[in-house]
Formats: structure tokens, C-alpha cells, sequence
């Protein structure tokens, strides 16, 4: 069900939202958080998608903001989606032109779920430091996604620089299958016996460049980006050493292969990761992700960001 409520304000649709539970019996599931998304016109339909995949696992209010034209009369138009049309609960798309056409707190705060926590996520752009936002202040989280930014790579420096707990960014929650393997790779490796790492990837990727700086945080030694086509995420990651590498490679988007000397290939499951699986992660866990903040704080200085081509390995 859909229901449109044009010219309309927050405690119209929040009274609107209460008379459809009340009424119709809709959604009796308990809901365990509310989650905010900012974004920005012709892109809500994508986040809502994703936003109700995740939803299915953590039941929650998804509030949607589309930032609208500022230059606009300043209007708010509405529409509240349940049933079939949304996910484990309510879906409330708020339209916003003119004063109203950046999120704020005034904006949500009647349609924010009483006593649960407040997940805010920015899907398609990201701000220079989401905690000093309207809707990143009221936030327990703040999920961005600098993949999506003009300049990821300095939207993960931007992000190093206004990282407080309770930050969070979808490269990194991308890595989180890859990091998984390598971590079990690394513990039947010596140590000493390794030289030097090279991650494979597209150097404009945030995840690239992220998985660079973890290993670098995490291993005392050279770690380079050897750069392959745009699009492509992370290809592989060689670990160099004088009695042979330790390749993990990902040729096809499901299967990886391990290549260690003197043993036969292996074959591990490591598929690409959407945007809803990532979300669904992130939602749950409400506490700080500490390991991020290291690798943003203190890898991403320490690493090496000039990428290679093959023909300079």
C-alpha cells in the first residue's frame, strides 16, 4: 500500500502512519531501530530498495529524505509505504524543497521511533563530517558510502579527519569477506618470512585503497596498489616471500583461488558484496567499529598510495 500525501507536514504523516497500523493492522512486527536516509532526488528509489533488503533482517522505520531545490517555494510532500511496498516495516519518503531542502533534526523528529536507537546512512554522496550534521548529531550511527563520492579517495582522507566513534563507510564493510580470508591466510604464514604485499584493484576505489591501508597497519612491511581496470574492486593480494608468494586472487565475482608453493589451488567462496548485504551488517552492530578507526587514523597516513602498473612490478 501507498499513500500519498502532498503539501503535507511531519506530524500529519507521523498521525497518518498510526491510523494505518491502528486501522489496517499493518506491519504488527516490533522494530528494533530507525533508519534515516539521506539523499538526494532520481536516487531514493535504489537506497529504498536496499534499505528494505536489509530491513527483512532488522526490522526498523526506514525514514528517506530526498534533498530537494533549495531555490524552490519550500514545500514538504510525503508518501508512506507498507504492506508489499515496503520491507519488515514502514517505508516514509519525504520529499523537501526550499528551507526544508536539508535534512534536519526538525525535519524527522516526529517520525523517529520512541526509545530505539537511530542509524542515519547517506547512499549517494557523502558529507565532509557526518557526525556534525543535523541528522548525524541524533545519530548512534552514521553510515556513508565514499565509493559513491566525486573524489573517493579523498573522501576516505576527508573521513580520517572527522572520524568519531560510531562512523562508519560501506568500502570498508565491502572488505569484510576479503579481510576474513586474508586473516586466515596470514595465520599459517611466518611472519618473518614475508617481504612485501601488493593488493590488486582498481586505485580509485575506496576498498582498494582501505584493504592497503589495513594491511599496512597490520604487517611490518612494504604494502603496494597495483592498479587494474576501473570498476573492478579488489583483484588480488600477493604476499611476497623468498621461498615463494602467497597469491589470493578473485578471477571470477564468486570463487576465489589460493596459490601457495608446493600445494594445490584452492578454491574459496568470495563473492561481490551489494549494497543491501552491506547495509544489513552495519545494522547489526550499533558500537563503535574500532578497527576502522585505527585503519583511518593511523593506516591510511602510513600508506603507500601511488599504484603501480604491471610492467613496474
Amino acid at each position: 500500500m501507498i499513500v500519498d500525501l502532498p503539501n503535507t507536514t511531519t506530524s500529519k504523516v507521523a498521525k497518518k502512519v498510526m491510523n494505518l497500523r491502528e486501522t489496517g493492522g499493518v506491519v504488527a512486527l516490533s522494530r528494533v531501530l530507525t533508519l534515516v536516509v539521506v539523499t538526494r532526488a532520481g536516487f531514493e528509489e535504489e537506497a529504498i530498495a536496499a534499505a528494505n533488503l536489509a530491513s527483512r533482517e532488522h526490522p526498523c522505520r526506514i525514514i528517506v529524505v530526498v534533498e530537494g531545490d533549495a531555490a524552490a517555494p519550500t514545500e514538504l510532500s510525503a508518501q508512506i509505504r507498507v504492506g508489499g511496498d515496503a520491507g519488515a516495516s514502514e517505508v516514509i519518503v519525504l520529499h523537501a524543497d526550499g528551507e526544508l531542502s536539508t535534512a534536519n533534526e526538525s525535519l524527522v523528529n516526529a517520525l523517529l521511533l520512541p526509545d530505539a536507537p537511530i542509524v542515519a546512512w547517506w547512499p549517494h554522496g557523502m558529507p565532509a563530517s557526518a557526525s556534525e550534521t543535523a541528522i548525524g548529531k541524533i545519530a548512534h550511527r552514521r553510515i556513508t558510502d565514499s565509493r559513491t563520492a566525486d573524489e573517493p579517495q579523498q573522501a576516505l582522507f576527508d573521513l580520517a579527519e572527522s572520524y568519531v566513534a560510531g562512523d562508519t563507510d560501506l568500502a570498508w564493510t565491502r572488505l569484510t569477506l576479503w579481510r576474513a580470508q586474508l586473516a586466515a591466510v596470514l595465520d599459517q604464514l611466518d611472519p618473518a618470512r614475508l617481504t612485501a604485499a601488493t593488493v590488486k584493484g582498481a586505485a580509485a576505489n575506496p576498498s582498494v585503497v582501505l584493504l592497503a591501508a589495513w594491511l599496512t597497519l597490520c604487517l611490518d612491511i612494504p604494502v603496494t596498489i597495483a592498479a587494474s581496470a576501473s570498476g573492478t574492486g579488489v583483484r588480488s593480494v600477493r604476499f611476497s616471500r623468498s621461498d615463494g608468494d602467497v597469491v589470493l586472487t578473485r578471477p571470477h565475482d564468486d570463487v576465489a583461488e589460493l596459490y601457495q608453493p608446493g600445494q594445490p589451488v584452492q578454491r574459496v567462496s568470495l563473492p561481490r558484496r551489494n549494497t543491501s548485504v552491506c547495509l544489513a551488517e552495519e545494522l547489526r552492530r550499533l558500537d563503535p567499529d574500532e578497527v576502522l578507526g585505527e585503519v583511518l587514523r593511523k593506516g591510511l597516513a602510513q600508506t603507500n598510495l601511488r599504484s603501480v602498473t604491471a610492467s613496474e612490478r
